[in-house]
């Protein structure tokens, strides 16, 4: 079964803190929302292979390490996960970014694949999806769907808050695929909203009804 881990470092903490604030606004809501990403690549990465290499210090030769293996592939849901983006290529500035693109219907309430958009060879790619809600699941198994079917192998799913219902569902369909939030809160709502949440990310982001 696929890890879950929130990442409670105190500045993850603080931040979320803030864009949970319904007086947050768009400009500082977008600000957080990314510095959170930022904190929380730090521990996402943990475990990127390393080499060792040789480089001439101004002092002397020496044997150092740097990130070796696979090449790193940010996947925002489309359209709250763009947020994201910006945060983790501060740290990994080489990243690729895939965008993959959902709609629900307002009757079922299931998900739909609209548009996809990939760097080509995901099977020697780390791809790291990113949207900052994990509510029913349904967005993220199908988002993890797209990139299993172009062949990707090694995926991680990044979010802000997360519902129990949302990582359940997830888990049950992804075993095999780790769940970092930089919270679990405490259960959806009849409208399928996470409480106590903060409300819709991609509205609140782009300034939007």
């Amino acid at each position: 079964m696929g890890k879950f881990q929130v990442l409670d470092h105190p500045l993850i903490q603080h931040k979320l803190s803030i864009i949970r604030d319904k007086n947050c606004g768009t400009r500082e809501f977008r600000q957080c929302v990314n510095e959170i990403a930022e904190l929380m690549v730090y521990e996402v990465s943990r475990d990127m292979p390393l080499e060792d290499v040789e480089v001439e210090t101004p002092i002397t030769k020496a044997t150092t390490k740097r990130l070796a293996g696979k090449k790193v592939v940010v996947v925002p849901i489309l359209r709250a996960g763009i947020g994201m983006v910006d945060g983790i290529l501060e740290l990994i500035p080489a990243a690729k970014v895939g965008h993959i693109g959902m709609y629900r219907d307002e009757e079922t309430l299931q998900p739909h694949e609209y548009f996809v958009k990939m760097p080509d060879d995901l099977e020697n790619r780390e791809m790291i999806i990113v949207d900052p809600m994990l509510a029913t699941g349904g967005s993220a198994i199908m988002a993890v769907d797209a990139l299993k079917k172009r062949g990707a192998k090694s995926i991680k799913f990044v979010c802000l808050v997360a519902a129990p219902e949302g990582v359940k569902a997830f888990h049950e369909a992804h075993p095999d695929v780790d769940i970092y939030s930089a919270s679990l809160d405490e259960y959806l709502n009849e409208d399928g909203y996470i409480v106590p949440g903060l409300g819709d990310a991609g509205d609140r982001l782009f300034g939007t009804k």
